[in-house]
């Protein structure tokens, strides 16, 4: 039945972009960290060059408050997408059991279609 192998492909084009929204998730939350660390070298290097780590001294670096409201805002964001990642894990594997279930249907009905002799393979060349 030709719907059934659309239905396993459609299925499968979900799984493959759920897997990439993963990935890209993935890619984001590493990029954010990497970020961040960068931000908190620079805070440290400020601090020391200024010789005040005291964030309520009225001489603190603007330059290291401004990076740390940065890193913090970066840690925040990190945070909302290892959350987006997990709901995309579990939209995943819905996906993944949608899927087995189209694709135990579609084998059935070619198992059922092979048993009947309706099946038809012909070779045209």
């Amino acid at each position: 039945m030709k719907s059934r192998e659309n239905l396993v492909r459609l299925k499968q084009f979900q799984v493959n972009e759920k897997r990439r929204q993963l990935m890209q998730l993935d890619s984001m939350i590493a990029e954010f960290d990497r970020m961040a660390s960068e931000l908190e070298l620079q805070i440290v290097a400020e601090e020391k060059k200024a010789g005040i780590t005291d964030l309520n001294h009225f001489a603190y670096p603007t330059f290291a408050k401004a990076a740390r409201q940065r890193r913090d805002n970066l840690k925040n964001s990190q945070h909302d997408l290892a959350q987006q990642r997990a709901a995309a894990e579990s939209l995943l594997a819905e996906a993944e059991a949608e899927l087995s279930k189209a694709e135990a249907l579609e084998s059935r009905d070619r198992n059922t279609r092979d048993a009947d002799g309706t099946g038809r393979s012909a070779m045209i060349g």
